[in-house]
């Protein structure tokens, strides 16, 4: 199961899975590089650099959670 999530550089994840110019990518790797940016390797073998003040909307794996009745 996986739900959209807003991120940027502090609180990418791998596995997550951006929408960029239209084209799906999959967050593998990422560095830290100066002014808290982040360089994102995704399964393609493409690169992206994430800016501190980018904002971005992401598809993130989520462990199912089990739903309590009755309360």
């Amino acid at each position: 199961m996986s739900r959209p999530v807003e991120i940027n550089a502090d609180t990418v994840r791998r596995g997550d899975q951006l929408m960029i110019g239209g084209q799906a990518f999959t967050v593998q790797d990422m560095t830290a590089i100066r002014g808290g940016a982040k360089r994102l390797e995704f399964t393609s073998g493409d690169s992206f650099i994430l800016r501190r003040t980018t904002v971005l909307w992401a598809s993130r794996r989520m462990a199912p959670q089990r739903l309590r009745r009755g309360a």
